[in-house]
């Protein structure tokens, strides 16, 4: 570049920096502010209006009158952190567990469990009619035991560099903060029961900083734990652990890396629900909340209407929680999962049970499906379950599949509700919807759609 281009160059940029000047921050108000709260949002925040832009309150319930402070403001919404209840709801009630204003788990327990249910029931219509213009009433809700029933949990260990003390126990709000946690009331007796001496077992190992976490998880026939950690145990350490396994008669597995899990001691986990049983690894998704597992899939197939003629196509399939009571009940049925480990566990649960008109299949469920060997079969009936994100690879390809009922288990109102448009447009018409309470005093619910293929 020659010197009269140069200083054109610098002359042009100079220009542009007198012209360019950067986006004061908005000051944010900290003073204690008085809000009206209107409702709750979908997560469960209390949702007042500032403006007519609204604040999002967690822990604030709809007709309460509070004192907040802003810790966010957008253009569009703010959020607020809630200093003070003035006047309470009259469904406020006092929180069960002592963590609850600082653990992030079981975010609900402010409001009395009958008033949660039927704000999750809202939630899910009111999100079917917004996405997908269906104003179905929903069946009776399916509900369980609202303390305990947690039958598996991850706890978070970490040692603190500052203090040398070893925390234990779940993230706090928003953070990646521990909240020191040695009785939870969600979580299974048996497994809530373990809490303390393990915690304690951990804060007398040598190698306290290379531990990770605790997985704690309930079978039928024993309970087991896993432990991550980064670096090899000392002896004494894994000694002491084996022994408090054996105490407690829980199944051990060690986890030096990522996914890979190494049985130290006990047997095999597994449980039993609609008369099949299902063996598991730790690392293998199961249902959290057990009674209410065993009410969905009952209800699955009695909205499915099986009979021993029916060709059913289990999509997600897992283990096989569906798939396998389904078989008792009709002529085949066909599961397909994404993950290959899972497509083998099933096809050995299948033959533990001695059910022999099972087939299982590996597949991407988010591509095009028409040329897979089991695709070209007819069904008469589907049912899915899939993750958060739904299923919108596979759910344009049922109509073609043949089948006259559809039943749709979500664990995502929102995708359920997107996925339902399609559905829709393929002639089918949503029956039956309702509400599963898989995870009490949290704003998370479960739901179950029906949907018949209308006749021409």
């Amino acid at each position: 570049m020659t010197p009269e281009l140069q200083f054109e160059a610098i002359l042009q940029a100079l220009s542009m920096a007198r012209f360019f000047q950067p986006k004061k921050k908005t000051q944010i108000n900290t003073k204690h502010q008085a809000f009206k709260v209107e409702k709750l949002d979908h997560q469960g925040a209390g949702i007042a209006y500032q403006n007519k832009k609204p604040v999002f309150i967690e822990g604030a319930l709809p007709g309460e009158q509070v004192l907040a402070q802003l810790t966010e403001s957008k253009s569009k919404f703010a959020r607020a952190q809630l200093i003070k209840v003035q006047q309470a709801s009259s469904e406020r009630v006092e929180p069960f567990c002592k963590h609850f204003d600082q653990c992030g788990g079981c975010n609900m327990q402010h409001l009395e469990l009958a008033s949660q249910r039927e704000y999750k029931q809202q939630t899910l219509s009111q999100l079917m009619s917004k996405f997908s213009g269906q104003n179905q009433s929903l069946v009776p809700s399916i509900v369980g035991n609202d303390k305990g029933y947690r039958r598996r949990a991850r706890i978070s260990v970490m040692l603190d560099k500052k203090s040398r003390q070893l925390q234990f126990g779940f993230r706090r709000k928003q953070s990646k903060q521990i909240v020191t946690v040695t009785h939870c009331p969600v979580l299974a007796p048996e497994l809530d029961a373990m809490l303390p001496e393990l915690h304690q077992l951990l804060q007398s190992f040598d190698r306290q900083e290379c531990l990770g976490h605790v997985e704690l998880v309930k079978g039928d026939n024993t309970n087991v734990m896993v432990l991550r950690h980064t670096k090899p145990l000392t002896n004494k350490d894994q000694a002491a652990l084996e022994k408090f396994a054996r105490e407690k008669q829980t199944t051990l597995y060690l986890m030096p890396e990522a996914e890979q899990l190494n049985l130290v001691a006990g047997e095999e986990a597994h449980y039993t629900e609609v008369g099949v049983t299902v063996p598991f690894s730790p690392n293998n998704f199961i249902q959290v909340n057990q009674g209410v597992n065993q009410q969905m899939v009952e209800q699955a197939l009695t909205w499915l209407e099986l009979s021993n003629e029916d060709r059913v196509l289990d999509l997600f399939c897992g283990l096989g929680n569906f798939s396998l009571p389904m078989a008792k009940q009709v002529k085949a049925v066909i599961g397909v999962e994404g993950v290959d480990a899972m497509v083998e566990k099933a096809t050995h649960n299948a033959q533990l049970n001695q059910i022999d008109n099972t087939r299982f299949y590996q597949a991407n469920l988010e591509q095009d499906l028409s040329q897979a060997p089991w695709a070209s079969e007819k069904f008469d009936k589907i049912l899915l379950d899939p993750a958060r994100a739904g299923a919108s690879g596979i759910v344009e390809q049922l109509s073609a599949l043949g089948a006259a009922r559809v039943v749709y288990v979500s664990c995502n109102p929102a995708t359920l509700a997107r996925d339902s448009q399609s559905l829709l447009q393929q002639g089918y018409q949503l029956e039956k919807l309702g509400m599963l309470d898989m995870f009490p005093h949290t704003s998370h619910l479960e739901s179950m759609a029906l949907f018949v293929k209308q006749k021409k």
